[in-house]
């Protein structure tokens, strides 16, 4: 799974946040408002329908065919999208029980008190 750009992370946001599919122009428009560091900038709709098809190549949007304009969604959620990075980071390691090790180590009380009562469910 790639890794997003910052105006590609910024769609995303919207799109995760949003309920339901949103066109080049409303994401535009919003990314121009959001506080999403792009505001003030004047970002043409090919940009953001480039960024678009970047992502759909990448298989974190999907298109919804037959409409004009066309409307673009978030194939997951954040938190599937979060999950399945972590997963293949670690799934890239050699050694996973050491990665596991460091990572646990740096939690908070409060995570691993969650990460406690999600393993006690498996």
């Amino acid at each position: 799974m790639a890794s997003l750009g910052e105006l590609e992370r910024a769609v995303m946001d919207l799109l995760w946040a949003g309920q339901e599919a949103a066109t080049a122009n409303t994401l535009r428009d919003r990314l121009a408002s959001a506080g999403s560091g792009h505001e003030g900038k004047e970002l043409a709709v090919t940009t953001v329908l480039t960024v678009l098809s970047r992502l759909e190549k990448k298989g974190l949007v999907e298109r919804e065919r037959g409409t004009r304009p066309h409307r673009y969604q978030a194939v997951s959620s954040r938190e599937e999208h979060t999950a399945e990075l972590m997963h293949e980071v670690l799934g890239s390691a050699p050694d996973r029980e050491a990665v596991l090790a460091r990572f646990i180590g740096s939690v908070s009380e409060g995570e691993a008190e969650t990460l406690r009562k999600l393993l006690g469910h498996l």
